[in-house]
């Protein structure tokens, strides 16, 4: 077959679709998520070659979510759709993505270029001609747009593209058109690593900022650190853990931050989330005279109701593009060179005394004599049975808010979705987790998710069993949408659900390798926690985990409670 000049010239011609996989592999990418479909089937082909792992979703929402849950773990993840009705199903995930700082490269196999010059009525399209309307969608929850419809720019654009979705920690789109999968680019390029790193600050100017934090830092009577979720998701944690060492301070974290600092640590102090916090937390915080925040995303959940009380004359933000000390602002002053100065040149501070969280039940729950599993006594007894190393994935709800009053052991990762709060989001990202877990060492994954939110995405667990994943799942039957009752609608049918036998439904999926168990006392839950069998995680386990209907932790019926005000706002 002739080749044209433009591949001649090539010293080491390679196809676009294998550039591309290659380039993922060399980030660190071992599994692709996504469903397959007419438009991206001659891709996929190239999936084994590049040594990258098809995963094979149910739907592409749950694999949007799943590609979220393998980046939180991994670091940076790939989601695979065909386009129009493929990559719309995902658009959920990719937004959620996007607001919460997650890296996912979202690829999108296209028609043929020629069929979208000439306005093909093609099935997937809107009828209209219009092949760049989802593209447009798309754009505003990516950080950058690759459309790789010339060879000759493809390679580049995707290095863009991969770069870009690393530093800036967020979703990324890349279409793939048909005749473009097999064109040729530039193979010698793979020969040189994509540049990963973040660009240096200004010398001069981060000096600066450094000295005039270290101003008031040194000057402070009772500084704290309160870590927060940009503080994971833009990689600063090597400097965040150096920091609370070396400074000896207070340290707290809000509920995205949890698992953002070791635990273990003595410095650690606990959740604070304004009216919500751990027992002892809000008085230091907000008596504080300096807080060093770090990474700070001040949503409603992640405040507890906007319940904070801390005001800005008091602090000092770092974040990925800019540092602001009290009301000064300095931009294009990346956290991590700052934290790094600081942490060489702070010398001795002035320090407080530190609350101490422990994982203990209270004493007057222990001897109330009540039998069920509230939330009260759960939290407490989980984080016990928690081992180093785990990933536990909590849904925003009852698990979320609950999940605050764990001390975890040394180097669990939490996941949840606090800003998006997408129903359902936690069954596709366990799947992705347990997989990316999996990858990296056999970490124990763990999910905590509500008996409503499951249903939404309860076909992940045949990806799970597919794959041969071994997470727990704890699915907390309390018959309904616990959150939304409590912010309206208590006896509304719209919050009921139908109640499944959740125990069949990894016989349903055609299951051979798992284990079930339904707990609705107490005691039976901490003879399983005590089971080494069920604890070592031999596979898939799924748990009915039967609690109150009308039981909460009280930080969530806070917050609840807030969100109603805020919602009847007039």
């Amino acid at each position: 077959m002739a080749t044209d000049i433009a591949t001649r010239e090539l010293r080491e011609p390679i196809d676009v679709a294998e550039y591309l996989f290659r380039r993922l592999r060399e980030v660190g990418i071992r599994s692709v998520h996504g469903v397959p479909g007419d438009y991206n089937l001659v891709a996929l082909d190239y999936l084994p070659k590049c040594d990258l792992h098809w995963v094979g979703n149910c739907n592409e929402l749950n694999a949007g979510y799943a590609a979220d849950g393998y980046a939180r773990v991994n670091g940076i993840a790939a989601l695979v759709t065909t386009f129009g009705v493929g990559e719309l199903s995902a658009v959920n995930a990719i937004a959620g993505a996007y607001s919460e700082y997650v890296p996912i490269v979202h690829i999108v196999g296209q028609p043929n270029t020629r069929s979208q010059r000439d306005g093909m009525l093609l099935h997937h399209t809107l009828g209209n001609g219009d092949f760049d309307v989802f593209t447009k969608m798309s754009a505003s929850i990516s950080c950058a747009v690759a459309k790789l419809n010339d060879p000759h720019e493809a390679a580049t654009l995707i290095d863009h593209a991969i770069r870009e979705c690393w530093i800036r920690s967020r979703p990324v789109y890349i279409t793939l058109p048909t005749d473009i999968v097999t064109k040729k680019v530039e193979g010698e390029r793979l020969k040189t690593p994509i540049d990963l790193t973040l660009p240096e600050n200004e010398a001069e100017r981060e000096d600066y900022v450094v000295d005039v934090v270290l101003k008031y830092l040194q000057a402070a009577k009772n500084p704290v650190i309160l870590v927060d979720a940009c503080a994971i998701r833009h990689r600063v944690l090597d400097e965040v853990h150096d920091l609370v060492k070396a400074s000896g301070l207070p340290t707290f974290v809000t509920p995205m931050g949890k698992g953002a600092v070791d635990e273990t640590h003595p410095n650690y102090g606990g959740v604070y989330a304004g009216d919500g916090s751990n027992t002892g937390v809000r008085e230091v915080v907000e008596a504080s005279d300096l807080i060093l925040s770090i990474g700070a995303i001040k949503s409603d959940f992640n405040t507890a109701g906007f319940t904070y009380r801390i005001g800005q004359l008091n602090t000092i933000d770092f974040h990925s593009t800019f540092v602001r000390v009290r009301y000064s602002e300095y931009p294009n002053t990346n956290m991590k060179g700052v934290l790094r100065k600081i942490i060489q040149k702070m010398g001795p501070l002035n320090k407080t005394p530190i609350p101490k969280t422990v994982n203990k039940v209270p004493e007057h729950i222990k001897a109330s004599g009540d039998t069920r599993i509230t939330h009260a006594w759960l939290w407490p007894t989980v984080g016990q049975w928690l081992q180093p190393e785990d990933v536990i994935v909590t849904e925003t709800g009852t698990a979320n808010f609950g999940i605050w009053e764990t001390r975890f052991p040394h180097g669990v990762t939490a996941i949840s979705q606090v800003l998006w709060g997408s129903i359902g989001y936690t069954v596709g990202a366990c799947q992705g987790a347990a997989l990316a877990a999996k990858e990296i060492g056999n970490r124990r994954t763990i999910l905590f998710v509500g008996d409503g939110s499951f249903q939404l995405t309860a076909q992940e667990v045949s990806t799970m069993l597919r794959n041969k994943l071994n997470p727990i799942i704890f699915v907390i039957c309390n018959e309904g949408y616990t959150i939304e009752r409590y912010i309206h609608g208590w006896e509304a049918t719209y919050n009921d659900i139908q109640e499944w036998k959740f125990t069949n439904i990894p016989d349903t999926f055609g299951g051979t390798d798992y284990k079930t168990y339904k707990v609705k006392t107490r005691d039976e839950l901490t003879k399983l926690f005590a089971n080494k069998e069920f604890s070592s995680a031999p596979c898939l386990q799924l748990v009915e985990l039967h609690m109150p209907r009308e039981d909460a932790p009280a930080p969530l019926r806070m917050t609840a409670e807030a969100a109603a005000r805020t919602n009847s706002r007039v």
